[in-house]
């Protein structure tokens, strides 16, 4: 079974399937130190990291476990970032939701935007009932986001990675279907 990935558009970003041209941007978004400073892993050195994540992202909808779109500004097309669902359970009409956006993007509404596209495909394409998301502790900026988008705090992760060689905490934050609100938000256009 696969998991056909969409091509979404909200009214300032397409939500597309990564293609080899998308490298470059990928790999100067992912060897950003600085963007990735609450990440469990660290900043990319090697441009064929960003070449695997392209063929990682189309195996995860070939393997149906989930969806990693690359995320452009409509206008002028750039790739300001990535967004996914992943360990996608259609038993348990589950998925987590992640993203990686550039700095230059930071500050703009593109996160929030991007994800309600995303999750009001998955709510309605995938017939999702939870969706989970996990943020460092001190990636303030990122839970504000998701509490945008609905998301309740549900709990702190102690511990539970090291991030730059500091071991760190996260919180977990859940939506539910019945608590997203379709009406707040501006649907995505497949």
């Amino acid at each position: 079974m696969s998991l056909s990935t969409p091509t979404l558009e909200t009214t300032r970003l397409r939500l597309r399937p990564f293609d080899d041209t998308d490298a470059d941007d990928l790999f100067a978004l992912h060897s950003n130190a600085h963007v990735l400073r609450y990440w469990d892993a660290p900043a990319w050195n090697d441009r064929s990291r960003a070449e695997k994540f392209i063929i990682a992202s189309h195996q995860k909808a070939e393997e149906a476990t989930g969806v990693r779109l690359a995320v452009e500004r409509i206008t002028g097309g750039a790739i300001i970032g990535w967004c996914s669902l992943h360990g996608w359970n259609p038993d348990f009409r589950s998925a987590s939701l992640g993203c990686c956006y550039t700095d230059t993007a930071w500050g703009h509404g593109y996160a929030t935007e991007a994800a309600r596209g995303l999750l009001q495909w998955a709510f309605d394409t995938l017939n999702l009932n939870r969706v989970q998301a996990e943020v460092d502790t001190r990636n303030v900026v990122s839970a504000r986001v998701l509490g945008k988008l609905g998301f309740v705090l549900e709990g702190t992760l102690r511990e539970d990675c090291i991030v730059n060689g500091e071991v760190s905490d996260s919180w977990v934050y859940g939506l539910i279907r019945r608590e997203w609100k379709f009406t707040d938000y501006p649907a995505a256009r497949p």
